[in-house]
């Protein structure tokens, strides 16, 4: 990194200027006036919460769609727009940010539940090198003080206008952008294996015309799962999935759980049984809504609320499986319902449609897809222990590379850290 020392002795050898972002620009909210229908065959890209939280660069092109008209006066999102998450259930999951690094082709319209920063001379900062700044630990800490709540959280722009953000010169911005670009390279490769995976799974759970599309109501039964609450978790007790963890925690199917509950809340609450599927009927987006998990445990497992639990005498990890699919993606959308919470009622998940081929064609679809999802995923196999890893050294230089001090103290290039860094373990072993 001595390009990066060069540049930090001729740019900022006694720090960088830092200023708030209420002295940088403006905040400004998402797309308003839309109801449930306006998001079923949309006319323009919506850009979902989902997609900020998930991408420190935004995915300028997903499918998600919203009904635009002609003499709507809505704002759309620029080049160097930074969005941020605006609500959650912990301080630590608000104010996630995603900028826009490319150039927009057409219109991008943003969910209601975040908001964006737009710079008012967007000269200042390169949208490359505030994709890595804004979830750096030294922005994250201020960002998370801006969260005010009891159950949710939720982020307050005037706390935010007072986070304050470092303005290295723009050569050592570039050359940081260089150095944190090489750690996501890998990153980029497994975003694009996933996007195979999805591709083949859903291909392969859809079509085919010859198989029957049966209406899940007719072969399931479903009912709510509740009457457990958090703070009736205990240490070595007995188990529980929590609404909540289907969407942090869970992938397609479980035989354990994360947590476990005290006697009396077990035996108070709904249980799912072994090859049921556990639904979380409410989320914050249309995208997360839904979202499945098969339980394959032999013990039953006490359910919380939000939920619907699926009973049926069919492959559980094929059911599973497409529900996370785009063809059961599109049906949800039409029957969800809500503003700030989004919902799917278990009467209404009846009227869903499964291709439901027999029993031994799920179990050969279960086999390949559970092949092709190992590959993908397994924190243990090839490329994805190698990119976990490239991710832990990525956070540690980003860290590193953008912790800036403050004009009047001296910025410490790499080598006159690893100076120091010597000197203070001599002092410690002659001590």
């Amino acid at each position: 990194m001595s390009r990066l020392d060069d540049l930090i002795q001729e740019y900022c050898p006694d720090g960088v200027k830092f200023k708030t972002l209420g002295e940088l620009g403006h905040f400004y909210g998402g797309i308003t006036g839309k109801s449930k229908k306006d998001f079923v065959d949309g006319n323009a890209v919506f850009i979902s919460y989902k997609n900020v939280y998930q991408n420190p660069a935004l995915d300028i092109h997903p499918s998600d769609r919203v009904k635009i008209s002609e003499e709507e006066n809505q704002r759309t999102l620029k080049l160097g727009d930074i969005i941020f998450t605006g609500s959650s259930e912990t301080p630590d999951e608000c104010g996630f940010s995603s900028v826009i690094t490319e150039q927009p082709t057409e219109p991008l319209y943003l969910n209601s539940f975040c908001f964006f920063f737009r710079l008012d001379n967007p000269e200042i900062l390169i949208p490359d090198f505030a994709k890595h700044l804004f979830r750096s630990d030294n922005l994250r800490y201020q960002i998370r003080k801006t969260a005010n709540g009891v159950t949710r959280f939720n982020v307050s722009k005037d706390k935010m206008s007072r986070v304050k953000v470092p303005l290295p010169a723009l050569p050592v911005q570039r050359e940081i952008v260089r150095i944190l670009d090489e750690f996501t390279l890998l990153s980029a490769e497994l975003a694009a294996r996933k996007k195979q995976y999805e591709y083949y799974r859903d291909t392969l759970l859809n079509n085919n015309a010859e198989i029957p599309k049966i209406k899940l109501g007719e072969f399931a039964v479903i009912s709510r799962g509740g009457n457990f609450q958090k703070k009736d978790f205990v240490d070595n007790g007995l188990p529980c999935i929590h609404y909540g963890q289907i969407y942090t925690h869970y992938g397609t199917y479980a035989d354990t759980t994360l947590t476990t509950i005290n006697e009396e809340a077990y035996s108070n609450s709904k249980k799912a049984k072994k090859n049921d599927i556990v639904m979380a009927v409410t989320s914050e987006n249309i995208e997360d809504v839904c979202k499945s998990v098969a339980w394959l445990g032999d013990k039953d497992i006490a359910v919380s609320g939000h939920t619907a639990i699926i009973s049926h005498q069919q492959n559980a990890k094929y059911l599973s499986y497409y529900f996370s699919s785009n063809a059961f993606f599109k049906q949800k959308k039409k029957l969800a319902h809500g503003t700030k919470v989004i919902e799917v009622t278990p009467n209404t998940l009846a009227n869903i449609e499964v291709p439901l081929p027999s029993l031994e064609v799920q179990n050969r679809l279960v086999e390949v897809l559970d092949n092709f999802n190992s590959i993908c995923s397994d924190l243990n196999i090839g490329l994805p222990a190698e990119i976990e890893a490239r991710q832990k050294q990525y956070e540690f230089y980003r860290n590193q590379l953008l912790t800036f001090a403050e004009n009047g103290n001296t910025i410490l290039t790499n080598n006159e850290q690893r100076t120091t860094n010597n000197e203070q373990r001599t002092t410690k072993e002659s001590d």
